[in-house]
């Protein structure tokens, strides 16, 4: 049975979703979301911790399952070490593994906004290369997954199991939300 009667859940259905998820399993609100959503929903994977975490939840949910990561062209060495574990681990085919990346090359974003615009401005150098990607790739989607946990942040603290997100315009999941940063390493 699904959970919600259309792609845009009314703020009363979310409240009675995340109430029913709230003392679930995280491994079962990612079997929630993949049975709700199934090809359109997505997992946003940063290759950190909480992100192997679903990862695993999610492809030994299903194997065909989908993930994407953002791919700055500044990340570490290590994070695209885990990347190509995680792809040979599972036997990710090319389709499994979204690579996002912002419109511009480094070279374009200095050509256009100067050197170093992470020093000179920052929310702009995130919106070039983090949220404008984000964006393009989660208007493709009516679900995601994320690694949020209300543990991280003050900002974070009232995170739902899973939510209406209304600056992406879809139902956002955070499996791990009610887990403490031990509760992911003992999983690890």
């Amino acid at each position: 049975m699904p959970l919600f009667t259309n792609t845009r859940p009314s703020p009363e259905e979310l409240s009675v979703v995340n109430r029913s998820l709230e003392d679930q399993a995280p491994h079962k609100i990612v079997e929630t979301a993949i049975k709700q959503y199934g090809p359109n929903v997505i997992l946003a994977c940063s290759f950190g911790a909480e992100d192997v975490v679903l990862a695993d939840m999610m492809l030994r949910a299903n194997p065909r399952s989908t993930l994407f990561y953002l791919e700055t062209d500044f990340l570490f060495p290590e994070t695209h070490s885990v990347r190509d574990q995680i792809i040979q681990h599972y036997q990710l085919q090319n389709e499994q593994i979204i690579q996002v990346k912002s419109k511009l090359s480094p070279a374009e974003q200095v050509t256009q906004f100067g050197e170093a615009l992470w020093l000179r401005d920052p929310d702009q150098c995130c919106s070039l290369r983090k949220v404008e990607p984000l964006t393009r790739i989660l208007a493709k989607y009516a679900a995601w997954i994320t690694g949020i946990r209300r543990d991280q942040s003050p900002a974070r603290a009232n995170a739902g199991v899973v939510e209406w997100d209304a600056k992406f315009g879809l139902v956002k999941f955070n499996p791990l939300a009610t887990w403490s940063w031990e509760q992911v390493w003992e999983y690890i």
